[in-house]
């Protein structure tokens, strides 16, 4: 799906830094592009492979999407920015438990067009195209719906 934001190839550090500080982003220039500042208002989801891509599907499908950032690498691993954090800690509990990592409390997020030792950052959606920025729960829900246990066949028939 390619991105309404500028590319990453358009797009200074300067002028990145500058759009994400108003949209309310607590951020910070490095030498190698932008990150973005967990807080109490953004923090993030950070999934891999199979998993990044079953919950994908179930937030399309649920039309749940947010921001989500794509990082380069041998596996599938995108980073989905939500808010709510700070009410949520089972539904973080739970995320955790199901392998996702979750970034608040100032963790450093590398935004578009941070440059990374395999490629740089780049948005897969766009928080120009997202409609919101999903809470916590969304996400947990969608992992949950994702589970490998949620894909079992049935092998009995029931009378």
């Amino acid at each position: 799906m390619p991105a309404t934001f500028p590319s990453s190839s358009t797009l200074t550090a300067s002028d990145a830094v500058q759009d994400y500080r108003r949209r309310g982003w607590t951020v910070a220039e490095t030498a190698n592009g932008v990150c973005l500042i967990t807080d109490e208002r953004v923090a993030a989801i950070e999934l891999t492979g199979p998993l990044a891509a079953e919950v994908r599907r179930f937030l399309r499908a649920n039309n749940l999407s947010g921001p989500v950032i794509d990082i380069p690498g041998a596996e599938r691993r995108e980073i989905h920015l939500v808010v709510g954090a700070a009410k949520a800690t089972l539904a973080i509990e739970a995320l955790r438990g199901a392998g996702a990592t979750v970034h608040t409390d100032g963790a450093s997020i590398p935004l578009p067009p941070t440059r990374l030792s395999n490629g740089a950052a780049s948005w897969d959606i766009s928080p120009t195209q997202a409609r919101w920025i999903p809470p916590v729960v969304a996400i947990a829900a969608a992992v949950n719906a994702a589970a490998p246990t949620r894909h079992r066949r049935l092998t009995e028939v029931a009378c």
